[in-house]
């Protein structure tokens, strides 16, 4: 099984990208919406313990646990360290699922692919990007945006230059639906052809 790594800054369109890669019938892991059930449930009692009072009624505040963190390095640093291996975990179980089941591909959606090393686990890597000023008008789209907070969340993600300098693809999303529709049909002819590289 070739196992794609699928990452880009907020704002650059990964998620819809994620969307285009499964209506091509790829399984795609999502480690974003794995953290949202983590946070309704079992890392509950862990985060708990290290941020009191950012959790209610057995699920984590997102805002509180937000607010504690964002700016703080050693704060998020200790947040990932709960959080890393759950979803690390999560997306073991998955790949051996789809692999299971004879997928030729499976997508790990991660949007911090690279600064955590998660590159490693694949055989190539598609970075979603968008020019700046789209990425911020994006970004400002989403409920409770503020600059701070994207000044935090932009600082701990590679630069997209950088990312896009590792990438074995890109897709842009700033021609609409259709191109990188496009774009992520081409990928997955191309990768039909490629080796695996992972040892």
């Amino acid at each position: 099984m070739f196992i794609l790594g699928l990452t880009g800054s907020l704002g650059m369109g990964k998620s819809a990208t994620a969307k285009m890669f499964a209506e091509e019938g790829v399984p795609v892991h999502d480690a974003d919406a794995v953290v949202h059930r983590l946070y309704d449930g079992e890392a509950t009692p862990a985060i708990e313990a290290a941020f009191p009072g950012t959790t209610k009624d057995g699920k984590v505040d997102r805002d509180a646990l937000a607010k504690r963190v964002l700016g703080d390095a050693a704060a998020i640093k200790r947040l990932e360290q709960i959080v890393h291996p759950l979803v690390g975990a999560a997306s073991t179980r998955f790949l051996a699922e789809a692999e299971r089941r004879g997928a030729p591909v499976a997508v790990l959606d991660v949007p911090l692919l690279f600064e955590t090393g998660g590159d490693a686990r694949c055989d190539a890597v598609v970075v979603v990007s968008a020019p700046a000023d789209l990425q911020r008008m994006r970004a400002f789209e989403r409920p409770s945006m503020t600059a701070g907070k994207l000044a935090a969340i932009l600082a701990k993600q590679m630069p997209d230059e950088e990312k896009r300098r590792r990438a074995d693809f890109v897709v842009d999303t700033s021609k609409g639906f259709d191109a990188a529709r496009a774009q992520v049909r081409d990928i997955l002819k191309s990768i039909a052809k490629m080796p695996n590289r992972r040892p």
